[in-house]
């Protein structure tokens, strides 16, 4: 079982250079092209590149919210396990869920393990790709967001966090992809 109580590894670069708050406030305009990334996987091994998905099918990207191996924030653990448990329902759409989170890679191998992940979690410690989404910081991490891209990976979809609305929920993201 995950504690609440495991510091270790919190205090750290990412941490510091995630502390100020900046809302969320992405720039992404609905139907334009959003930035293109290559991050390593540590679900599966390898990089992806989300230009490897243009032409070929939709993608929903999840960032999420993790500050260390054994420190998850509370709004995204709940979301982080239902994309997971739903993944075969996205994958049989036709649509790749791409999870990325501003962990290290050995703290994100725990991720994986310890979750049982099948998503592929994509490993962004430097935060660039948060930043390039702007999906805002505060308290030592980037906050989360999902984005549906279509097949040629145009936006048609996203949601920033708010604390009162903090993550899109799996029935919204299906119903989302229903329209593509």
């Amino acid at each position: 079982m995950l504690t609440s109580t495991d510091f270790s590894g919190l205090l750290n670069q990412r941490f510091f250079e995630n502390f100020l708050p900046i809302p969320a406030t992405s720039r992404l305009n609905l139907g334009e092209t959003t930035p293109a990334f290559e991050l390593p996987d540590i679900t599966n091994g390898g990089k992806v590149k989300l230009s490897d998905y243009r032409g070929k099918q939709p993608v929903i990207l999840a960032f999420t919210r993790i500050f260390t191996e054994k420190q998850y924030c509370p709004f995204c653990f709940p979301h982080i396990k239902a994309l997971n448990e739903n993944y075969e329902r996205f994958t049989s759409l036709g649509v790749e869920v791409l999870m990325i989170t501003s962990t290290d890679q050995p703290q994100s191998k725990t991720v994986v393990k310890d979750l049982g992940l099948k998503i592929p979690l994509l490993s962004d410690p430097s935060c660039r790709t948060f930043r390039a989404y702007c999906t805002g910081q505060a308290l030592g991490a980037p906050l989360p967001a999902q984005f549906v891209l279509d097949k040629q990976g145009i936006l048609r979809y996203k949601h920033l966090f708010s604390f009162l609305d903090h993550n899109a929920e799996v029935e919204k993201l299906l119903e989302t992809l229903s329209g593509l």
